[in-house]
């Protein structure tokens, strides 16, 4: 298993192919997915998430990352750095089944991926996109560092674009 890494309550890993009816899950779940993408379907997934995998290359962190809660080994949902080419930089992003909102877990998630990142890369920034209805992600990022720099159009939708300097 290739750990990307830890928090107190969660472990953030690679994906795998026994992911897959979790993976389904989130992508399929309409709460999750109002603010992200359309849900998808059993076989929609099953090929994302394949595509997904091919992400992994040896000394890059780019990628879709499973989220993982220690305690009861449950799958909690994604975690990503990803290329953000309108900025020649990366972006995070974050994903989690209802069950685990409001408990803090997503903000402690953000948190260790920041260090992550910025530990892991010489980048001296990171980016973040949400949809300006998204007001829990929007008050997340910014308790966690994030600044907001304006909307933008992204895959021809409107989103709210932050950004994050290495400290």
């Amino acid at each position: 298993m290739n750990i990307l890494f830890e928090t107190d309550q969660l472990l953030v890993r690679n994906l795998t192919h026994e992911d897959a009816l979790d993976f389904f899950r989130l992508n399929s779940n309409e709460m999750v997915m109002r603010f992200i993408a359309k849900p998808k379907n059993r076989e929609e997934s099953d090929n994302y998430l394949q595509e997904n995998l091919k992400l992994y290359l040896p000394g890059s962190i780019i990628g879709r990352y499973a989220i993982i809660e220690k305690a009861s080994n449950a799958f909690v949902g994604l975690f990503s750095l990803l290329y953000f080419s309108p900025k020649d930089a990366f972006h995070m992003g974050y994903a989690l089944l209802p069950l685990f909102w409001g408990k803090g877990l997503a903000a402690e998630l953000v948190k260790a991926g920041l260090c992550y990142f910025f530990a892991s890369t010489q980048q001296t920034e990171l980016f973040a996109i949400t949809q300006p209805a998204n007001k829990a992600s929007i008050h997340l990022l910014l308790k966690s560092g994030f600044q907001s720099i304006g909307l933008v159009k992204e895959n021809g939708e409107i989103v709210e674009l932050f950004q994050i300097i290495k400290k």
